[in-house]
């Protein structure tokens, strides 16, 4: 099986064409998109497809798609220091609660007021993260006030685990 898989992506990367001299080539999404719905599907997981707006320098090695968490994969060029976030959702028909601990009842707070917390904002092509700081307690799945780095800034968003949260609409 992981022999395959490698002559699948070795295969791939044959397939690429050279670019013409002088020419500055953007990255070739659609060998991407194969190799993170390859890595998604060993998970049981779907890669969202990469918004093909995005236009960074084409790697030129073999990109690397790792996961991050289980809804979560990077993509990486080490060589041109680039990395993108590739959110992946649960196939049709699986369960809502697959991967994921329901909260206790009593649980402690997870994020404490002052705390340094990483925002995400997600969408289906891309996701966006920054840091604030917690001006409340949260448990995970409380909806908490958080200041930015500016301190007239403030927002709301989700508590998803320690020292993490994830802006709402």
């Amino acid at each position: 099986m992981n022999r395959n898989l490698f002559l699948a992506i070795g295969a791939l990367a044959m397939a690429i064409p050279a670019e013409a001299p002088g020419q500055t080539a953007s990255e070739d999404w659609q060998t991407i998109d194969v190799l993170t719905a390859m890595v998604a599907s060993a998970m049981g997981r779907t890669a969202t497809p990469i918004d093909r707006r995005i236009k960074l320098a084409r790697c030129p090695e073999q990109a690397s798609v790792t996961a991050v968490d289980s809804s979560t994969l990077a993509v990486r060029c080490p060589s041109l220091g680039w990395r993108l976030r590739v959110p992946m959702t649960a196939p049709a028909g699986a369960s809502a609660a697959g991967g994921f601990v329901a909260k206790p009842a009593a649980a402690a707070p997870v994020v404490r007021r002052g705390d340094n917390v990483r925002v995400t904002i997600d969408t289906e092509s891309f996701s966006i993260s920054y840091a604030a700081t917690a001006t409340q307690d949260g448990r995970v799945g409380d909806l908490i006030a958080l200041r930015g780095s500016d301190t007239k800034s403030a927002l709301s968003a989700v508590v998803t685990g320690p020292g993490r949260a994830r802006l709402v609409d």
